[in-house]
Parts: C-alpha cells; sequence; structure tokens
C-alpha cells in the first residue's frame, strides 16, 4: 500500500503517464494542497547533472582528452567565443571546466587525432569569423593556441575523417550562406591543406561522414535547412567527392547522423526536423541511394541528433536534444528501422546539442546535452534496467484549494497531461507531461476573479479534433469553454452564461448525440438533476468577419482617411501590386474594397499626412522596384495616382515621421538588398528628397524599422531590425538631417530577428523594443533605459511551429498596461502577451484563425466604436483580411 500522507484526498484519475504500458495514478489532497503522482518506472535516466561552461554553449562532443581512459567532454560556447574542457572522473562527474579561445561565433566541435600522436585534438567550426580552429592537444587535458583554417561562409557544422584513405585525418564543414562543403584534407601532422569545396543544398546546417555505399571509402552527407532535404556526396577515396544526390526530409532539417539502424550491415541516415518537430528515418540500400524517409515525433524544435545503443540490446536507438521543449527524447530501436514512441528527459535551457557515451564506466551509454540558454551541460546517467515504484508530490500553489483532476493529451504528444481545477485562486493548472511519469510546471489558465472552477471535463468542443477544457464554475454559475490548439496552448475563454438555478458541483463529457462534438453533463450542488448541453457551433473566441484583399497581403495600416471619424483599413498587397482600401462603417463591418495601383512586389505601408493639407496619405515600400509609391489622399476615401521615389536596393519596410524637426513629415525606408536605411526628407512642394543614407551593416539585411524617440531628447530617432546579422541597430536622431552612427543590441546569433514594434512595457515613461524571432518559436523584450540604450533582452515563447511573424503593440485589455500581439504564420494563430506593467508578461494565450489562412500582418485599432480594441489580420493564405471585434 502507498500512502499520500494527506487526510483529505479528493479526486483521483488514472492514466500511463510515462509510456511504459502501466497504469500511473494521480492523487489531489484537499488539505496540504498537493496533488500526488505514483508512477511505475522501470531503466531509464536519473535526472540531470548539470556543469557550467561559458556563454551560449552550442555544440558538445565527448572523448578521452587526457588519456586516463575516462570520457571527458568538450564544448564549444557560441557567446564567449571559447570552448570548455570538462575532464570525467570515471564515475559520471566531471572536473570545473578549462577554457580555450576560438574563433568568432563556435557551432559546432569535433575531436579526433589529427596529427597522429596518439592524443585528441580538437577542431571548431566558427560561423562568424569563416574559418576553422585547429587545437591540438598535448594528452593531458591541456591543448595548445588555436590555429586556423578559412573555410565557406557562416561554417555551421564539422566533421573529421580519413576521406582520401592516406591514414591522416581530414576535415569536412557545411557552410550555411555559401551552400557548400569545405573539405580539408589533413598532412597528418596537425595542419591541412586549402580548402576544397563543394556544393550542397540551400544553407545546409549539419555534415556526418561514413561509407554510405559499401566501397571502403568515406561519403558525406549534408542536413539543408532551408530546402528541407540532405545532400549525399559520395567518394572516390581520393579526397574528391562525386555531385551531390539529394532527398526530402522533415520542414527545417537541423542535424544529421549516419548509422545502421535496421541491421543489414548498410548504413543509414538520421535526421531531426527544427519545424515539423520530427525525426527521419532514411534507410540506405547499401549502394548510396535511400529509401524515403520515415518519420517520428520527438520534442519542440529539435536540433541535434545522436545514434547508440542505449538500452544495451544491440540495436540503435536515437537520442534528439529539444530545444524548444527543453528535454531529449529517446526513441529505442526494434532493429528493423522502426523505433518506439519516444520517451524524453529534462535537461537544461534551450537545448543545442546532444552527445552519448559511457562517462560512468558502467558499460550504459549516458546522454551529455550543451544548454544554450542556461550556459551548462547536462549530464544524465543511465539507471540499473528493473521495476522502480516511487512516489512524486507537487504543489500547485498557495491558496489553490485544488478541488478536482483529470487526464487527457492536451498537445498531441502521446503524453498524458494533467488538468487541476484551482478552486481558491480561480485558475485552472496544466502540468504537460514529458511520457517519462514527470511534468512541466504549472501552466495557469485565469477563469475570471471569484469563480471558483470546482469541476473539469476534456473533449472536442469546437469540431477540430483537437482537445478542449471545459470548466464548471461554482461562484458564477457559469460554464468556460478553453479552446485548444493542439500544441498545448488554449485560447482565451469564452465563458457561456447557461443559466444556473444552483452552482455546478460536478461535470462530464462525451459524445452524447453522435455528432462528432463533446456534448456537457453536469450536477448541481442541491438539485436532484443532470443537464446536458449540446455544442452547436465552434465557439470562436472573437467574431471574424473576412473580407477579401488583393493578392498575396503583405502589410496593414489602419486610419481615417475618409473624415468620418470612424477607422479604415489600407492593406498593401504583395502579389497583385496594389494596396485595397477598405472604408468603415463604425460598427466593425467595411464596404468592399476599393484598390489603386502601385509598384512591384509592394511589402509595407504607412499612413499620414505627407503634404499638410489635413488629408492622410499612403506610402508604400515596393521591394523589386527600388522605390516608394506615395498615392496623395482627397480625404473622401480616394487617392491620386501614385508618385514614386527611388531608395536603396529591395525596401522592406517604411515609417513615417518627422526626423528634422521642420514639421513636415519624412519617409524613413529599410533597404534589404543594399543594407541601409533611406531618409527622404519632405518639402512644401511635395516633393520628397533622398538626403541620407545610413548604413546598417554587412549583410546586416534590415527586416523592419520603427521611428520613435528612445533616448527622451524629443527628436526622432531610428530602430532597426537587422535579420542576418542578428541585432536590432539604433540611430540617434540630431533633429537636424544627420543621426550618430549606429548602436547595436544583439539578439543572439540563432533568433533571426523579423520584426519589431515599441512601446513602455514597464510604465516607466521610457521607449522599450519588442522583436519577433522567426527561428526559435520566441519574442524578445528590451527595456530602454531613456538614454538611446537598452537592457538585457527578456525572451518569451510564442508556442512551436512559428515562423513570419507580425506583432503590433497596445493595450488589449485595457487596464493601462501595454500588451503584445503576435501574428504566426505557419500555425494559423495570434498570439497575446499580456503585460504586467513592469516589463513581465503572461505566458501566450491564442486566438486560433481558419486553417490555411497564413495571417502576415496585424494592426490593432477599435473598429466599432466600443472602446475596446479590435484586430485586423492580413491572411496571406486566403488573400483576405480578418476582421476580430473584441467582445470581453
Amino acid at each position: 500500500m502507498n500512502s499520500t500522507g494527506a487526510i483529505s484526498s479528493i479526486s483521483v484519475a488514472v492514466g500511463d503517464f510515462n509510456n511504459d504500458y502501466r497504469l500511473d495514478i494521480v492523487v489531489v489532497n484537499n488539505d496540504t494542497g498537493t496533488i500526488d503522482i505514483l508512477v511505475g518506472r522501470y531503466g531509464g535516466f536519473q535526472n540531470q547533472t548539470r556543469y557550467s561552461v561559458g556563454t551560449y554553449p552550442w555544440s558538445v562532443a565527448i572523448g578521452d582528452v587526457n588519456n586516463d581512459t575516462r570520457l571527458d567532454i568538450v564544448v564549444v560556447n557560441l557567446g564567449s567565443n571559447d570552448v570548455s574542457i570538462l575532464l570525467g572522473y570515471g564515475n559520471g562527474s566531471f572536473e570545473d571546466q578549462k577554457r580555450y579561445s576560438v574563433g568568432s561565433y563556435p557551432y559546432s566541435v569535433a575531436i579526433g587525432d589529427v596529427n597522429n600522436d596518439t592524443r585528441l585534438d580538437i577542431v571548431v567550426a566558427n560561423s562568424g569569423s569563416n574559418d576553422v580552429s585547429v587545437l591540438l592537444g598535448y594528452g593531458n587535458g591541456s591543448f595548445e593556441n588555436e590555429t586556423k583554417y578559412l573555410v565557406g561562409s557562416s561554417p555551421q557544422s564539422v566533421s573529421i575523417g580519413d576521406v582520401n584513405n592516406d591514414t591522416r585525418l581530414d576535415i569536412v564543414v557545411a557552410n550555411e550562406y555559401s551552400n557548400d562543403v569545405s573539405i580539408l584534407l589533413g598532412y597528418g601532422n596537425g595542419s591541412f591543406q586549402n580548402q576544397t569545396r563543394y556544393s550542397a543544398g540551400s544553407y545546409p546546417q549539419s555534415v556526418a561522414i561514413g561509407d554510405v555505399n559499401n566501397d571502403t571509402q568515406l561519403d558525406i552527407v549534408v542536413a539543408n535547412l532551408d530546402s528541407n532535404d540532405v545532400s549525399v556526396l559520395l567518394g572516390y577515396g581520393n579526397g574528391s567527392f562525386e555531385n551531390q544526390t539529394k532527398y526530402s526530409v522533415g520542414s527545417l532539417p537541423q542535424s544529421v547522423a549516419i548509422g545502421d539502424v535496421n541491421n543489414d550491415t548498410r548504413l543509414d541516415i538520421v535526421v531531426v526536423n527544427g519545424n515539423s518537430n520530427d525525426v527521419s528515418i532514411l534507410l540506405g540500400y547499401g549502394n548510396g541511394s535511400f529509401e524515403n524517409q520515415t518519420r517520428y515525433s520527438v520534442g519542440t524544435y529539435p536540433y541535434s541528433v545522436a545514434i547508440g545503443d542505449v538500452n544495451n540490446d544491440t540495436r540503435l536507438d536515437i537520442v534528439v536534444a529539444n530545444s524548444g521543449s527543453n528535454d531529449v527524447s529517446i526513441l529505442l530501436g526494434y532493429g528493423n528501422g522502426s523505433f518506439e514512441n519516444q520517451k524524453r528527459y529534462s535537461v537544461g535551457t534551450c537545448p543545442y546539442s546532444v552527445a552519448i557515451g559511457d562517462v560512468n564506466n558502467d558499460t550504459r551509454l549516458d546522454i551529455v546535452i550543451a544548454n544554450s540558454w542556461s550556459n551548462d551541460v547536462s549530464v544524465l546517467l543511465q539507471y540499473n534496467r528493473g521495476a522502480i515504484t516511487y512516489e512524486m508530490s507537487l504543489a500547485p500553489g498557495g491558496g489553490s484549494s485544488l478541488r478536482c483532476v483529470v487526464i487527457g493529451n492536451l498537445n498531441n504528444d502521446t503524453n498524458l497531461d494533467i488538468i487541476l481545477a484551482n478552486y481558491g485562486t480561480n485558475n485552472i493548472g496544466v502540468l504537460f507531461g514529458y511520457g517519462n511519469g514527470s511534468f512541466e510546471n504549472q501552466m495557469m489558465l485565469s477563469t475570471g476573479m471569484n469563480s471558483h472552477p470546482i469541476s473539469i471535463a476534456v473533449g472536442d468542443f469546437n469540431g477540430d479534433r483537437e482537445v478542449d477544457i471545459a470548466v464548471a464554475n461554482h461562484g458564477t454559475k457559469h460554464v468556460d469553454m478553453m479552446l485548444g490548439n493542439g500544441q498545448g496552448k488554449f485560447a482565451i475563454h469564452i465563458s457561456y452564461e447557461i443559466g444556473f438555478d444552483t452552482p455546478p458541483l460536478v461535470m462530464a463529457s462525451g459524445d452524447f448525440n453522435n455528432d462528432a462534438r463533446s456534448e456537457i453533463a453536469i450536477a448541481y450542488d442541491g438539485r436532484d438533476h443532470v443537464d446536458i448541453f449540446v455544442a452547436y457551433n465552434h465557439g470562436s473566441f472573437e467574431n471574424q468577419t473576412k473580407y477579401s484583399v488583393g493578392s498575396l497581403p503583405q502589410s496593414v495600416a489602419i486610419g481615417d482617411v475618409n473624415n468620418d471619424t470612424r477607422l479604415d483599413i489600407v492593406v498593401v498587397n504583395g502579389d497583385s501590386n496594389d494596396v485595397s482600401i477598405l472604408l468603415g462603417y463604425g460598427n466593425g463591418s467595411f464596404e468592399n474594397q476599393t484598390r489603386y495601383s502601385v509598384g512591384s512586389s509592394p511589402q509595407s505601408v504607412a499612413i499620414g499626412d505627407v503634404n499638410n493639407d489635413t488629408r492622410l496619405d499612403i506610402v508604400v515600400a515596393n521591394y523589386l522596384n527600388h522605390d516608394v509609391s506615395i498615392l496623395l489622399g482627397y480625404a473622401n476615401g480616394s487617392f491620386e495616382d501614385q508618385k514614386r521615389y527611388s531608395v536603396g536596393s529591395s525596401p522592406i519596410s517604411v515609417a513615417i515621421g518627422d526626423v528634422n524637426n521642420d514639421t513636415r513629415l519624412d519617409i524613413v525606408v529599410a533597404n534589404q538588398g543594399s543594407n541601409d536605411v533611406s531618409v527622404l526628407l519632405g518639402y512644401e512642394n511635395i516633393v520628397f528628397v533622398k538626403q541620407m543614407i545610413v548604413v546598417t551593416g554587412n549583410d546586416s539585411r534590415p527586416q523592419s524599422l520603427m521611428i520613435s524617440d528612445f533616448n527622451n531628447d524629443d527628436l526622432m530617432d531610428i530602430g532597426v531590425i537587422n535579420s542576418h546579422t542578428h541585432n536590432i541597430g539604433i540611430f540617434l536622431g540630431y533633429g537636424d538631417i544627420s543621426f550618430a552612427n549606429q548602436m547595436t543590441y544583439s539578439t543572439q546569433p540563432y533568433l533571426s530577428p523579423c520584426s519589431m514594434a515599441v512601446g513602455d512595457f514597464n510604465n516607466d515613461s521610457r521607449v522599450d523594443i519588442v522583436f519577433v524571432s522567426c527561428k526559435s518559436n520566441s519574442v524578445g523584450i528590451i527595456l530602454g533605459y531613456g538614454n538611446g540604450s537598452f537592457g538585457n533582452q527578456m525572451m518569451y515563447s510564442t508556442s512551436s511551429s512559428s515562423s513570419r511573424y507580425s506583432l503590433a503593440v497596445n493595450d488589449i485589455n485595457n487596464d493601462s498596461m501595454q500588451d503584445i500581439v503576435v501574428a504566426n504564420y505557419d500555425a494559423n494563430y495570434l498570439g497575446v502577451l499580456v503585460g504586467h506593467g513592469d516589463g513581465t508578461f503572461e505566458s501566450i494565450m491564442l486566438v486560433q484563425l481558419d486553417y490555411g489562412s497564413n495571417p502576415f500582418f496585424i494592426a490593432i485599432g477599435d473598429f466599432n466604436n466600443d472602446k475596446k480594441l479590435d484586430f485586423a489580420v492580413a491572411n496571406n493564405g486566403t488573400d483576405s483580411l480578418n476582421i476580430l471585434l473584441q467582445t470581453c
């Protein structure tokens, strides 16, 4: 018998939390305010032990670098431009790190004896300096200073092997920006020949070496991020290679490994796909060609993969580092090329690299992870196999007064999750399961003040085949509906006033009428009957009205263009080369569009009175014509034909403001192709002159800009997102026609910022910046000091499968604090980050849009004059504009 230690256990649920085909138990203890989880376990991995390394560790390798027969750890640190060496004691623990300088932005590390002295050496790929560092080992755990060799542009991955059969190790590097691999043949003394390069796919991210066609010559396999495939280059055995053959894999492949996963003596390929959250298995025919992929789900944004026999059954298994979910997935192999469902183990923050080895000399493979954001490595030692039963207690928080527990799979990861009714704190707690019997920290979903949730049911209440949550609130006598998107996120709740005479006591769900949607059964406190409530509609969070616009809408601006005190909408259409004008009725509805021609591939639009006639005008950035279009307004909703003014190459973002204090609006444009910003000063005769160009840096590819006063001197400054150099540039204005040199603030090299907005997020009357990352499913907040400088960034998750963002800032919930709204292109939803007014935000809340809508841009305004802010969303996928009116 297992005791929970509580005297008031009021709710229980049963499920298999760790996917071992054994039922586990969760119990709610009302008196102690805890839940107990009793889990039956078998052999797996212990909880992690973590060791500090440098800043932003990015890649890890394992080897015996001091010749003591004990494995050691080598880590490259992207932020501090060095490698950390952690010598192993042979019992699974490690000495404190020693660090050695390498090149700029080191991305990848490999270990091998490159000078044939029986001592392991280190090779590092440096993305920022476009070279590799070679550190020769002394055999005692220390190393010589680096020697550098040039490779291609932005090297991402390095591997070592003898590709020309001369018994000397050579270096192979994947170069992201030059779309090729570099081969550096070794002389056997630690030095290398100049590189030879071979074309690969688009944005190669990872390289592995092995004999994939059984001719005893080493071949090369490369994972290509942007073309979603792998390149196979068969070797001739003399250091040269055939042209690539490519095979499709999942979305955004990040890492590749080679091994014989089906025991047929032929090497196979394993690839992790960052955007589709899975691994691709390509079984080899043994002649250099491969079967079509088979895919298996892993965690969120997987970034690295390793292959080894982790359960000692002579079959290769797969280990994946999941950067988005902060864990590792282990897929045990059946030995025939297929694999069990993943088991996941928590590690540090943003794990970016994984390696496998027996670090405690017990003949069982252990796992080492480099955690980029927590600046450490995690070591997971393998348990002895055999049944273990233990009890875990989780405390949801003070005052929660737990009332109910249910179990369901809320994020489609095949793992059961726990949902709790927190009566005392007026919210629902969700604990996502890792599938190993452990759970994430509780995510809170508010049910409203004095709601006192007492019972929960889960089901598909809106017919989208995803699990939703229904909550019966004892205090308000309402049922709240929280609609899930299948990724563990839920739309802001919808409250249904069903009209209970007495408070609801218990609730259950099921499809009682066979309509493929769940109904709700509710029993009441003090009543002798049960009510059944049937779902008749999809219960969307806000009313959505769709309006047709042009082809491929890219940007939206809002203003009163016909002087009737009602907000109108202007949409720029990238494929039909025009703008759509939708005049508002002031009740949340709009007239059908009127369209005006602009330049080729317009990308961005802004509204302002550029000729001082009190009528709003339109300015558009034309990407392919390298100019801007100006359409002067007549104040009745119609506009003159465009006038065009040249700017830099490939203008992608436009803003309007008075940058030289002459009371006339000027135009500022970010030019992606020429890596600069154009400033066009306005004159009385409505002529604009390209008065100044400010440079954003070599290969910076500016993506988005804003005009604001960043240093509180009442003069307009410019902020710009530099997508390729991964930073935000600030140009402080002098109030005439000139600007200070650019100050840059790093957004961390892997984030790929693509859009920005400004606001005062901590109520200190200073301008702060929010940017969205297209590569890491997150937004970053940078708080301003009011003098043109900024603090460190804070990151907030925008959920998985995120890409091509737009964002907007405003006070969405009328609490006098700035909130953030993000448009997610791939997942078809809006994300709302509610601000606390101190620079921090709640976890993201989701508003689901139509499947395939692909929202590209969002703007905010009160379209129906009810003093509640509404959303206008430009949808690339449906060539439409969605209007979402806020109802509560």
